[in-house]
């Protein structure tokens, strides 16, 4: 479920706003005055802050560039100030989006829609590309590069190397790694993991530079930062 903080003096227009969000699924909280909400904003994790322009307190371009010094929140700034000047202003001090009052409750839920699918787009985008110091891996293309370089690897390193990509700093038993990359029924010494690590290592480490695979005697192999 999505969280929605939205800062509002109108309470009859919060009271709306929220009954018809929490009708779409989402967790609604409202803040009626600026420092209320700016507390709330940087005190706790939001999907999404709905933030009026004019507040008690602190109005909300000081409660947006406050938020966006510290956070990357999407904010959508909702105003009965319509001017193009005030838009410049709203979306220079870093909100993602600008509706002016008085806006239909369906426009506000799609614009909050296409916030989250961008969101959505660029973790999946992010997710598909795993670095570590200069060495890269693209997952859809099944590329891996050191700097420019492009390294060749078996489907065995290859997935080998994602598997420890995607646990940085965290130690990978050999047993973990068998069941991650060989899979959970085949009938492999966990030796082999041993021999495969040999194989990458030879193939993404520098000459007389420490291994980006590091042994934890005992334990296993982890990518440490």
């Amino acid at each position: 479920m999505k969280r929605i903080l939205f800062i509002e003096d109108e309470q009859h227009l919060s009271r709306f706003v929220e009954l018809e969000l929490q009708r779409e699924g989402y967790d609604v909280v409202l803040a009626y005055d600026g420092v209320t909400g700016l507390h709330l904003a940087l005190s706790e994790e939001w999907d999404l802050i709905l933030l009026d322009l004019m507040l008690p307190q602190l109005d909300g371009l000081e409660v947006c560039r406050r938020i966006r010094a510290l956070k990357k929140t999407p904010v959508i700034m909702l105003t009965a100030r319509d001017s193009i000047k005030d838009k410049v202003s709203g979306l220079d001090c870093g909100a993602d989006d600008y509706i002016p009052k008085p806006f239909a409750i369906e426009e506000l839920q799609a614009r909050m829609r296409v916030i989250f699918r961008r969101l959505e787009d660029s973790a999946a985008t992010s997710q598909a590309l795993l670095t570590f110091q200069d060495l890269s891996v693209n997952l859809d293309l099944r590329v891996v590069k050191r700097g420019d370089v492009e390294i060749g690897l078996t489907k065995r390193e290859f997935d080998l190397l994602v598997a420890l990509m995607q646990n940085i700093n965290r130690v990978m038993d050999r047993e973990t790694l068998l069941d991650k990359v060989w899979g959970f029924e085949t009938v492999v010494d966990t030796n082999v993991v041993d021999v495969y690590i040999r194989y990458l290592r030879n193939k993404i480490d520098q000459p007389g530079q420490a291994s980006y695979i590091q042994t934890v005697r005992g334990m296993g192999y982890v990518m440490k930062q």
